[in-house]
């Protein structure tokens, strides 16, 4: 599942803001070679999931099943980016290697959808890779992209929260010929697992997307995104964010996400009616942040995103470490604290908890009948991060994560999930 983190919005509302000035991004390229990009990421990943409430953990090929998986992996990403040609019509390539080393794990121990596929035997393979590429052209400030990429759309958005990222395959038009506003559209035809090599393990069959944000002033962005994804539903979602400075290091923002699904067609993913949305505000003073959310799902059906849509399209407030309080009838409330320490003498270490409440979930069984009502759900996360801020080793960091779950309901699992992240990205060029 993908937070939402308000990292995410400012980058948004920056590069919304950005001064275009006279010259396009075209006309001011320096050639294919001269502004090619070359860099390695690196990520290693423990993660342990208990469940509970006994045996809910199956791996299937093996015949294995119990309460709980662990893994532990490490993810290398190569990617080259080549810059432009010169001319009015700009033409340059990406290409990527995603490669996934199992440094431990089992049968008893792996799910097979994480982290590693799984071989004939139902033992996590030891190595995978894969690899991939796209070809873009520019005109101005708009390009055209086709091939294998990483996508971050509200409505198609890859998810990236295990060892290697999801990767999609198809055409995204982005364009920012005016100033503060961003148009994109995309079709896709395939997308690629976290855990596998094959390029559709997901089987997407086709799914068009558009979209437009605009940055109204430097504090105020808005945004408008829409899906079609063929024989499955249709999506709608808004996002507002306002920013409000109150004085030196305090300010206050205010962020609203919503969708709006419906299914078509076929309806492979069920019959699909929901709208869910989420409303934040988070007071920042200083070192410290406090964030109060609320989130509200309603219609025939809870919020459906993953396998057509990418595993990170869930723009959400409370979609968080393990639960996204999405079900059916659903409303929830979070607070969170976020303390960076660079303000007491040790940038680089950050910590952030977070409590989050959802109550009124209505539960269906797999023939669409309602089995209960009133159910309940709570998670409390907690998290340490440190980044290395210079030497030899600057921007590696290391990341603490636990979630505990508790539910009132058989159906949504109690867990307890444990994760420790280490990253170091390398700039080769």
């Amino acid at each position: 599942m993908q937070v939402m983190k308000w990292s995410v919005i400012a980058l948004a509302v920056a590069a919304g803001t950005t001064q275009l000035a006279f010259a396009s991004s075209q006309s001011e390229s320096k050639g294919f070679v001269e502004d090619a990009k070359f860099n390695i990421f690196n990520r290693a990943l423990y993660h342990n999931r208990d469940y509970r409430n006994g045996a809910s953990n199956s791996n299937s090929k093996a015949g294995v099943t119990n309460g709980y998986f662990e893994e532990f992996g490490l993810g290398i990403r190569l990617l080259a980016e080549s810059g432009f040609t010169q001319g009015t019509v700009g033409v340059g390539v990406d290409a990527h290697s995603l490669s996934s080393i199992k440094l431990d794990s089992g049968r008893g121990r792996t799910r097979g959808f994480d982290q590693f596929g799984l071989n004939d035997e139902g033992r996590p393979e030891d190595t995978q890779s894969e690899v991939g590429g796209a070809i873009k052209f520019r005109i101005s400030d708009t390009v055209l992209k086709y091939g294998n990429q990483m996508t971050g759309s509200p409505v198609f958005s890859t998810d990236d929260s295990r060892i290697l990222p999801e990767v999609a395959t198809g055409t995204l038009l982005t364009s920012n010929e005016i100033e503060g506003l961003e148009l994109t559209a995309g079709r896709f035809t395939a997308i690629s697992s976290q855990y596998q090599s094959a390029r559709d393990d997901l089987r997407l069959n086709e799914i068009n997307i558009v979209g437009a944000g605009y940055s109204f002033t430097d504090n105020f962005y808005g945004a408008i995104h829409a899906s079609d994804a063929e024989d499955h539903f249709k999506k709608t979602y808004v996002n507002l964010n306002y920013n409000l400075p109150l004085a030196d290091s305090q300010a206050l923002n205010f962020d609203f996400n919503g969708y709006r699904t419906n299914g078509q067609g076929k309806e492979l993913s069920g019959e699909v009616d929901n709208t869910i949305w989420s409303l934040a505000a988070a007071y920042s003073m200083g070192a410290h942040k406090l964030t109060l959310a609320h989130q509200r799902s309603k219609g025939d059906s809870g919020y459906s995103y993953g396998n057509i849509d990418g595993g990170g399209t869930i723009w959400l407030s409370n979609s968080v470490q393990v639960s996204d309080f999405n079900n059916e009838d659903e409303t929830s409330w979070q607070v969170r604290y976020d303390l960076n320490m660079a303000e007491y003498g040790v940038p680089g270490l950050s910590f952030m908890t977070r409590y989050i409440t959802g109550e009124d979930i209505t539960l269906r069984n797999g023939a669409g009948v309602i089995t209960s009502t009133g159910e309940k759900e709570h998670e409390w996360d907690i998290e340490g991060k440190y980044v290395i801020q210079e030497g030899a080793a600057k921007d590696l960091s290391f990341r603490v994560r636990n979630a505990i779950l508790r539910a009132n309901s058989g159906v949504i699992r109690d867990t307890n999930d444990f994760r420790i992240i280490v990253e170091y990205p390398l700039s080769v060029l």
